[in-house]
């Protein structure tokens, strides 16, 4: 077949999709009615999870899995949007890896609106400034943050689903590598980049802010200075890119936590976190998990936080494979409840990633 002929026939298959994506919006636009009208959140995770597992085992090729799914992804941004304007509150400023996370899970057609801590975008979402909340929870380098640990304690905002980011830092500055003395990141980002930054940049400073975007802002200001960021921090605040990924391991992974006020529905592929205290006695702790090996139950994490209302008290993070509906799930927690001096659960969600 001729160029000319097969460009005729896009054409013609173009015409066709866009009759079909203005079909499809005007059914999800009259679901949105629906969902307003009986006081139905408009975003559902375990419908989103659905529709890209269904999207997926439809692929025959030759689009990648991964294309699609970041298709259906702004399609599915523009039905949210549609259905009702939504506004996400992250952990920003602008280009954070928060930002981008969210941006990921909720794609371009939405709001956002960056906040100055964690505890600003709860904030956000309780008072109903925000539809939903995106907060960073782990790094599989770092380690967990504690500061949306301990946020939780106190709110009663629900975890809805989750967002696994792959992280790549990159080197950025206007000026070459051999001129740079300042480097500026996150703490964190500083942790992931220990060998590289030793054996590349050794006689500079490494000055710890409260952001990569932060410190993308100051290497631009700033003479001889660099910043690990984001690629997306490169082009908002117009720096070089003379390194790119510089993180220690290859596989440098982000979780993130989409809070809300609303709880997902079983998908039979889920996850429950949960948080408890326990009662100062020996073995305790101990106790408190055996209602977990009991009922079968598979703990994928525990992490432990100082409860800051009393000396040696702490309160133990978990994350559980399941749904707190699931019948032996249930039963678990029932036995935690009664052996424990405080029982919280913080959501079940899909696991989606």
């Amino acid at each position: 077949m001729s160029l000319n002929k097969l460009r005729k026939k896009i054409d013609l298959l173009d015409q066709k999709l866009i009759s079909l994506l203005n079909l499809r919006a005007a059914a999800t636009k009259d679901i949105g009615k629906i969902k307003i009208s009986a006081g139905k959140s408009i975003y559902v995770p375990e419908r989103e999870m659905q529709v890209l597992n269904r999207i997926s085992s439809l692929n025959k090729g030759p689009l990648k899995k991964s294309a699609l799914e970041a298709i259906y992804r702004e399609v599915m941004s523009a039905s949210l949007a549609l259905e009702k304007p939504l506004k996400i509150a992250y952990l920003g400023p602008s280009a954070s890896f928060t930002n981008l996370a969210s941006i990921k899970k909720f794609g371009s057609q939405v709001s956002y609106v960056a906040c100055n801590s964690i505890s600003e975008v709860f904030l956000e979402v309780e008072k109903a400034s925000a539809d939903y909340g995106v907060v960073p929870i782990e790094n599989s380098i770092e380690g967990a943050v504690s500061h949306t640990l301990d946020v939780f304690v106190d709110s009663d905002l629900k975890i809805c689903a989750q967002i696994i980011l792959e992280v790549t830092h990159n080197l950025l500055a206007n000026c070459a590598g051999n001129k740079i003395r300042n480097v500026y990141s996150n703490p964190q980002v500083f942790g992931q980049c220990r060998i590289w930054l030793q054996k590349n940049l050794p006689n500079a400073s490494l000055v710890d802010v409260s952001s990569t975007t932060r410190a993308a802002e100051l290497a631009k200001k700033e003479k001889n200075s660099a910043a690990i960021a984001s690629l997306l921090a490169s082009q908002v605040y117009g720096l070089k890119v003379l390194a790119s990924g510089i993180q220690d391991s290859a596989h440098n992974i982000t979780r993130f936590l989409v809070v809300g006020k609303n709880i997902a529905q079983r998908t039979g592929k889920d996850k429950t976190s949960l948080l408890f205290s326990t009662k100062d006695r020996v073995g305790a702790l101990y106790e408190m998990l055996l209602p977990f090996r009991k009922y079968k139950v598979n703990l994928t994490k525990i992490e432990s936080r100082p409860s800051k209302k009393k000396a040696w008290e702490y309160y133990f993070f978990v994350d559980i494979l399941g749904h707190q509906d699931d019948v032996l799930i249930k039963k678990a927690l029932q036995e935690l409840e009664r052996k424990s001096s405080y029982l919280k659960i913080l959501g079940s969600y899909p696991i989606g990633e």
